[in-house]
């Protein structure tokens, strides 16, 4: 039995907390926080933009921790669940791998590339797993495009668009702080940019035009730049649309021999064939807890098997965040950026 601590009881935390009850083989063995209102079970401040209401939590049987410390002393703990602010992940991370856990951090993997370095070094001197919790290829439409393109089935990867637009969020005010989260440019399209690694690679530049709200880049189209025989691929994303539609995120991806078109709340997954027929896949669940069960089950079969997913690779994650930051330095500047 693989024992999880959850550090930090915020929304995230209590997702990851819901998403665990349905883990096989592993279970919720502690939590830390700050807070001793949420160490009590009141986790009524946790709301976020999906899941269930928040409110009272039974943690009985469950260890408490006020002190990472504290927890990181546990013997049986195996597997440290970061989910406490973005800006903390990296000293988080890399405290609990030296202390000899494995550990399974929420996107994004730091605000910094050089702190991201630092936890990857963390994990191989400790010789512990460095997972990084990106959910997206875990929701049925984009794990189905994920396994069709990479299984190449129907055909090359020519091309593709990608969207995920929500309004300003009045219940985080955070995603706007550039130095908490990165802002929505980072916080929110980094699910993109992950996406996008997975399926494509990184490219060789990123080509952006965007909004900017103060220090924050609210909103960017970007074309990735493959060079020549490389898809031709783009992405829009950021917190721009008014409240009337909240969330929005789904892709065109255009292969040798179907297209894959999904746009959630709007049209279903769909493949478009050659032939002119078309059809909607069957897939199971929907509801997104159950992505993130999916999430946190594969980082507990890591650990039992000693080799971390590659949907949740640290380095996958790192070339995500360093994506997003070149695409703000694109927007700002008007021009093309190089990866480095």
């Amino acid at each position: 039995m693989i024992r999880i601590g959850i550090v930090g009881i915020g929304f995230m935390g209590r997702i990851h907390y819901l998403a665990a009850q349905h883990l096989k083989g592993a279970q919720v063995a502690a939590v830390c926080s700050r807070d001793p209102k949420k160490l009590a079970g009141d986790w009524s401040s946790t709301r976020g933009n999906f899941g269930p209401p928040p409110g009272q939590v039974d943690l009985s049987g469950i260890k408490r921790y006020s002190s990472l410390d504290a927890m990181l002393k546990d013997a049986e703990i195996d597997l440290i669940d970061v989910c406490n602010p973005t800006l903390q992940h990296a000293a988080t991370a890399i405290a609990a791998l030296k202390a000899g856990k494995h550990v399974l951090v929420e996107k994004a993997i730091s605000l910094q590339p050089e702190a991201a370095d630092r936890m990857l070094v963390a994990a191989k001197a400790a010789g512990k797993l460095l997972m990084v919790a990106h959910v997206l290829p875990f929701f049925p439409e984009f794990a189905f495009a994920a396994a069709t393109v990479r299984a190449g089935k129907l055909g090359k990867l020519l091309g593709g668009h990608f969207k995920r637009v929500i309004s300003k969020p009045d219940w985080s005010a955070e995603i706007a702080d550039v130095s908490a989260t990165g802002g929505p440019a980072v916080d929110l399209h980094i699910h993109d940019t992950h996406f996008i690694g997975l399926l494509c690679g990184v490219p060789t530049h990123v080509f952006s035009s965007g909004v900017v709200e103060g220090a924050a880049v609210t909103y960017l189209t970007t074309n990735y730049l493959y060079g020549p025989g490389g898809p031709a691929v783009s992405c829009s994303s950021g917190a721009v649309a008014m409240k009337a539609r909240p969330f929005v995120h789904g892709y065109e991806i255009y292969l040798e021999k179907a297209t894959l078109v999904y746009e959630s709340g709007v049209t279903p997954l769909t493949v478009l064939h050659a032939d002119g027929h078309s059809e909607q896949p069957r897939l199971s669940g929907g509801d997104p807890i159950e992505a993130f069960s999916a999430e946190i089950q594969a980082a507990v079969d890591g650990v039992q098997s000693c080799r971390a997913p590659d949907l949740l690779s640290g380095n996958l994650a790192r070339d995500a965040l360093v994506m997003c930051l070149m695409e703000c330095e694109s927007v700002r500047s008007g021009k093309p950026v190089a990866m480095s």
